[in-house]
């Protein structure tokens, strides 16, 4: 069995062994919409479902696999949600997110739309000695939402896969996608513009979540651990508040979905406070990923002294 970040629990395949074996037999290629049916596009998780809402409009339904408050990567697949898979025209995930959805859309072909393969993605993050303890399904990290730019590309994509399965509303998918990439890409510019003259370029997170965003904006991500089950040795942790003792860092950052108490112990022992830094893997509860993320860039220049 998986372990760490990638690691899913999934329960009620084999109810859904049929329903995929029954796809298995399919053509294996894109489902156009038919006549008078709006297309049905299911999304693993919160920002994902975002981008589909946003770039399917009203010509599309969506519905989301991960339910609000729910951690993705403890997402437990039932039959029911593998039917839900199997009926969709088209389904959007990232693979290694949830090695169960993987699994479920490998058969499904033209079908499923995979974000990461829209952009250049990053390594996989490692800690010294941790690597035989986090086998990780991908070679990549996955969690290339947090950077808006690389978002803004996956919105073009996933408009020109959504005109491909429903052709009657193409020009209105391809419309939408380009005004959500324009969105996204002010975001990213005012962030870029937010995090140049600060006074501290390290964030010190729970789990290393922020790589992409650290990239993008030219931070240094220090992750206390590698994945949001697991829980970090000793030796880890004596590491990290060294590292944030030497770089006096002033602000541990916690997550809205994970248990902050590692944070706050770290927090104590290092003579810092603690912050909410959302790494958006599920519905924020107020607003939307455009002003999550806003939110976000607000919490990262106070804590790292931004002018």
């Amino acid at each position: 069995m998986m372990s760490g970040h990638f690691r899913v629990r999934a329960v009620g395949l084999l109810a859904g062994a049929g329903l995929l074996a029954t796809a298995a037999c399919g053509s294996g290629t894109a489902e156009t919409a038919s006549a008078g049916d709006k297309p049905r596009v299911v999304a693993a998780f919160y920002p994902l479902q975002w981008l589909a809402e946003r770039v399917g409009g009203a010509d599309i339904d969506v519905s989301v696999l991960t339910a609000p408050g729910v951690e993705p990567h403890d997402l437990e697949l039932g039959a029911q949600q593998i039917a839900d898979l199997e009926d969709a025209t088209l389904s959007v995930y990232i693979k290694g997110i949830q090695p169960a959805v993987d699994d479920a859309l490998g058969q499904q072909g033209d079908r499923a739309f995979d974000a990461a393969t829209a952009v250049k993605t990053l390594p996989a993050p490692e800690h010294a000695g941790e690597e035989e303890a986090h086998e990780h399904e991908v070679s990549y990290d996955p969690h290339l939402w947090l950077d808006p730019f690389r978002l803004a590309t996956v919105a073009g994509k996933l408009g020109e896969r959504m005109a491909q399965a429903d052709p009657a509303h193409a020009q209105a998918y391809k419309d939408r996608a380009a005004k959500t990439a324009a969105d996204l890409t002010a975001l990213d510019q005012e962030m870029a513009k937010g995090l140049t003259n600060c006074t501290s370029k390290t964030m010190v997170t729970s789990h290393e979540a922020f790589g992409y965003l650290a990239d993008r904006y030219k931070l240094k991500q220090v992750g206390i651990t590698l994945d949001p089950e697991s829980e970090p040795s000793p030796a880890r942790i004596a590491e990290v508040a060294k590292l944030a003792n030497a770089e006096k860092v002033t602000t541990i950052f916690t997550e809205a979905l994970v248990s902050p108490k590692v944070a706050e112990v770290l927090a104590q022992e290092v003579h810092a406070k603690t912050a909410v830094l959302d790494p958006l893997e599920g519905k924020p509860g107020n607003g939307d990923y455009l002003s999550q993320m806003r939110q976000n860039l607000k919490t990262l220049q106070t804590a790292l002294g931004c002018a």
